[in-house]
């Protein structure tokens, strides 16, 4: 018997060291395990701040080129708008000099129909009447 006590204490060290041995390993597997958890926060975190990086320097980035071609939009906007006040201003002053040219031409066919109106009343009045009766005719049609 003191032989199977023997072995039952030798098994029972056995299964000790064998516990303490799958012990170690778990312990060592677990720390492995968590040393890769971290490792991967670490990871996930360091892609996250490069993510969010790259979408600050994206936004950064549209917003300055938006700046730049409102700028640009404005500037073009001041230059054709001057432009065209210039246009407009030289359009003008090309209506008033043409306009005292038909004045003027006005003034001298008035001076000039005066005169023969003058020279001439009979014909004058009977002109006159002559077109008088012609607009009465177009306008009657109507």
């Amino acid at each position: 018997m003191a032989k199977n006590e023997a072995t039952a204490e030798e098994l029972k060290a056995e299964a000790r060291r064998a516990a303490e041995d799958v012990g170690k390993h778990a312990r060592r597997a677990a720390d492995e395990a968590g040393e890769a958890l971290d490792t991967a926060r670490d990871r996930a975190s360091d892609l996250y701040e490069s993510a969010r990086d790259k979408g600050s320097e994206f936004v950064e980035g549209a917003r300055r080129k938006g700046e730049e071609y409102l700028g640009a939009a404005r500037d073009r906007g001041h230059e054709y708008a001057e432009r065209a006040r210039d246009e407009a201003r030289r359009i003008y002053r090309e209506g008033e000099r043409r306009a005292g040219e038909v004045a003027a031409h006005a003034e001298d066919y008035y001076d000039e129909v005066s005169g023969m109106v003058r020279r001439n009343p009979a014909q004058a009045l009977g002109i006159a009447a002559g077109v008088g009766f012609l607009l009465g005719l177009i306008i009657a049609r109507r």
